[in-house]
């Protein structure tokens, strides 16, 4: 329980980013799902959009620290390989 005004603030703060963080990676996540589920369908078109839109909210998460970048890149990467083998098929 904070003791002080200072760390009930602190207190606030956590709370707000929590919950910020939370919805973040819970959209990051659902993009990313997408893109995987389009990149199994074989349909290139909708995948490309999947795949574009995971992406950018994968760096968006990145740059405001809720994922770390090096997890970000690592993703983007994962899913833009899938991505071009489907185009070569």
């Amino acid at each position: 329980m904070a003791n002080h005004a200072s760390a009930e603030k602190r207190n606030r703060q956590r709370i707000r980013r929590t919950e910020r963080n939370q919805r973040v990676r819970t959209a990051v996540r659902t993009a990313v799902r997408k893109a995987r589920s389009a990149l199994a369908s074989g349909n290139a078109a909708s995948a490309r959009e999947s795949v574009n839109a995971a992406s950018k909210a994968l760096a968006q998460a990145a740059a405001k620290g809720v994922i770390h970048v090096k997890a970000a890149s690592r993703t983007t990467s994962r899913i833009e390989a899938a991505l071009s083998k489907l185009g070569q098929r």
